[in-house]
């Protein structure tokens, strides 16, 4: 997408919030050993914070329990190159409490399995997203949030990133 077309910042972050589907989170290990996971999400506006499912021995995970900072990307494919558009964030990123397994249950499940056969075939009860049972939800509270600025690129070919301050993302 072009960077510089009438949609503002806050309505392309919620365009690529809303159809990336997958999002890629970085994750660093208690020795510095980095890596990457790709994972469905949903997100949560106000302020913005991604949810995600995964189990406690995943590589991700543990990295997450040792070191909570991440950071992240999502991608929109398009028609042609100057159709695309994505963003990158860092954050930080914990399991939920019980209380908020509760409370963000259906959100994700609706948001990953939108068809109700397979939600009702696939979803998780929140008992199976607590201690100790395998499995849990993590929460990114996104810190910083960057798209894709093609305003240039036409012309340059170099890929940039643009700053979204998240105090200018309101959901209407």
């Amino acid at each position: 997408m072009d960077g510089g077309s009438e949609d503002s910042l806050a309505d392309r972050t919620r365009r690529v919030l809303a159809e990336a589907g997958y999002l890629t989170i970085a994750t660093v290990s208690a020795d510095g050993t980095p890596w990457s996971a790709v994972l469905q999400y949903a997100w949560l506006p106000d302020p913005l914070r991604l949810l995600f499912g995964s189990a406690v021995q995943s590589r991700h995970s543990r990295h997450i329990a040792a070191r909570p900072r991440v950071g992240g990307a999502l991608f929109v494919t398009g028609e042609s190159l100057t159709s695309v558009d994505g963003a990158q964030f860092t954050g930080r990123c914990a399991e939920l409490t019980a209380d908020e397994v509760r409370r963000f249950h259906a959100t994700f499940y609706d948001a990953v399995l939108p068809d109700p056969q397979s939600r009702a075939q696939w979803t998780l009860p929140p008992a199976a997203l607590l201690p100790p049972a395998d499995h849990r939800l993590y929460l990114i509270e996104v810190e910083r949030w960057w798209l894709v600025d093609t305003r240039t690129w036409a012309h340059d070919r170099i890929d940039r990133r643009i700053e979204m301050p998240l105090a200018e993302l309101k959901v209407a």
